[in-house]
C-alpha cells in the first residue's frame, strides 16, 4: 500500500458511546486490553493491537460502534470532499462487489448539509472504483456490507471505517422490542453500574420485550455481545487474519457459563410483553434459564436479598401521564412492603415523578435513553 491508512500507523481507533455512558465504557475497554485511553465527546479514543480490537468489537456490550480512522485532511468545500476523497485507495479495503454507506456528521462546519456531504464522498468512492476497476459499487442504507463515516469538524475532515458493520447494540436477539424498547447498550451500561455480578437474584418486575434481562444474562453468563452477529466491518480490513478472529471467537466461547437455577427472573403486566420476552431471550444460550411470567408487579410476591432492575414508563412514548404518579406511588409501596433487604435500580425518563415513589435515591445517575433524559436511581429497601 502506497499510503498506509491513519490506523495502520498509530494502532489508534474511536469506540463511539452514548451519552453520560463514557466512565462505564472505558472501564470496560480497558478489561478487555486497550490502553492511552482518551475520553472525548460522544466517544473514547484507544490504543490497541488487532487482537485486541477484534476481542472489543465481538465482546464489548457498553459500546455503540468501533471506528478505524482512515484518512484525515482539510476540507472547507463539498468540491474540497469529493477530490480529497477520490484521492483515497478504497480499492485496498473492500471490492466494488460489497455494498456500502456513507454516514457524515458536521460540527461547526462550512459545510452545512451533511447528506449532501455524504453524498460526496459516496460519489467519489464510487469514481475511484470505477476508475481503478472498471466496476461501479453498489450503494444500500438499508444493510450495507462496508461502512465509511465522515466527520467534518470545522475545516477538518476525518473519514473512518465502521469495524461494527453497523450499531453494536442491534445484537441480534431482539427480534420484537415491543412498544418502547430500551436499548441494549444503555440495558448493558445499567447492568454494570448496578454492580450486580450473579451474587443474588435479579428480577425485572417491568421486564418488556426482557432487555435488562437478556443484558444481565449476557454479562453473568459470560455470552459475547457480537454472538449473533453474522458479519463484522473488520473483516474488510486489508490486515483481517482469519486465525486469529477464530482464536478470539473460541477464547469468549470457552469463557460462556450456565446461570444458577432461579437466578434471573422477570414479569409484565401484558401477556404480548411477555411473549416477546421469551422469544428474544430464547435467541441466547441459556435464556430458557430465565423466568419471563404474565403478574402485574402489585400482585407479585416480590423480592428479598435480591437486585431489581426496571425501566418505569416515563409518560414520553408510552403510557398515560395521568395515572403515572399512581403507578410510581404503587411501585415505591412494592419495594417497601415485598422486597426487603434488595437493592432496586430504575430508570426512569420522568424526573418529576421520583418523589412519587416514596423512598429516597442513594444515588441519582443521569443517563439518556436516545434524546430522553434520564436517572438512574439507586434505592436501598430495608
Amino acid at each position: 500500500m502506497e499510503h498506509p491508512f491513519i490506523y495502520q500507523t498509530d494502532n489508534r481507533y474511536f469506540a463511539q458511546v452514548a451519552r453520560n455512558q463514557e466512565e462505564p465504557a472505558a472501564e470496560e475497554l480497558r478489561e478487555l486490553g486497550a490502553v492511552g485511553l482518551e475520553i472525548q465527546k460522544a466517544g473514547i479514543r484507544f490504543q490497541a493491537d488487532l487482537t485486541a480490537v477484534l476481542r472489543i468489537t465481538y465482546t464489548s456490550r457498553l459500546i455503540s460502534r468501533i471506528l478505524a480512522p482512515l484518512v484525515s485532511f482539510s476540507c472547507q468545500t463539498p468540491e474540497d470532499l469529493y477530490r480529497k476523497t477520490l484521492n483515497v485507495e478504497w480499492e485496498q479495503l473492500f471490492t466494488p462487489q460489497l455494498t456500502f454507506a456513507v454516514y457524515a456528521v458536521l460540527v461547526d462546519s462550512p459545510l452545512t448539509h451533511s447528506q449532501y456531504a455524504a453524498l460526496k464522498v459516496k460519489d467519489a468512492i464510487a469514481d475511484r472504483f470505477r476508475q481503478q476497476t472498471g466496476i461501479r459499487p453498489s450503494v444500500d442504507r438499508e444493510s450495507p456490507q462496508v461502512i465509511i463515516h465522515l466527520l467534518v469538524r470545522g475545516r477538518d475532515a476525518l473519514l473512518s471505517l465502521d469495524l461494527s458493520g453497523g450499531p453494536l447494540h442491534k445484537r441480534g436477539y431482539r427480534l420484537d422490542g415491543g412498544l418502547a424498547p430500551l436499548q441494549e447498550t444503555l440495558a448493558a451500561t445499567i447492568v454494570r453500574l448496578s454492580g450486580w455480578q450473579g451474587e443474588n437474584p435479579l428480577f425485572d418486575p417491568l421486564c418488556g420485550s426482557g432487555t435488562i434481562l437478556a443484558e444481565a444474562l449476557m454479562a453473568v453468563a459470560k455470552i459475547p455481545a457480537g454472538i449473533l452477529r453474522p458479519l463484522f466491518g473488520f473483516q474488510n480490513l486489508p490486515e483481517f487474519p482469519p486465525e486469529t478472529w477464530q482464536e478470539v471467537k473460541e477464547a469468549a466461547s470457552a469463557m460462556i457459563q450456565a446461570p444458577a437455577d432461579g437466578l434471573l427472573s422477570g414479569s409484565d403486566l401484558h401477556l404480548a410483553a411477555v411473549r416477546a420476552a421469551r422469544a428474544n431471550l430464547c435467541r441466547l444460550p441459556y435464556g430458557r434459564h430465565v423466568r419471563v411470567e404474565k403478574l402485574d408487579f402489585r400482585d407479585h410476591p416480590g423480592q428479598k436479598n435480591g437486585t431489581i432492575i426496571t425501566n418505569l414508563p416515563y409518560g414520553v412514548r408510552i403510557g398515560d401521564r395521568e395515572n403515572l404518579k399512581t403507578l410510581y406511588g404503587e411501585f415505591g409501596d412494592f419495594l417497601k412492603q415485598r422486597c426487603p433487604g434488595s437493592t432496586a435500580w430504575i430508570l426512569t425518563g420522568n424526573t418529576d415523578l421520583i418523589s412519587d415513589i416514596g423512598l429516597k435515591p442513594a444515588q441519582r445517575i443521569p443517563l439518556y435513553n436516545g434524546p430522553i433524559e434520564c436517572r438512574l436511581l439507586k434505592i436501598e429497601c430495608y
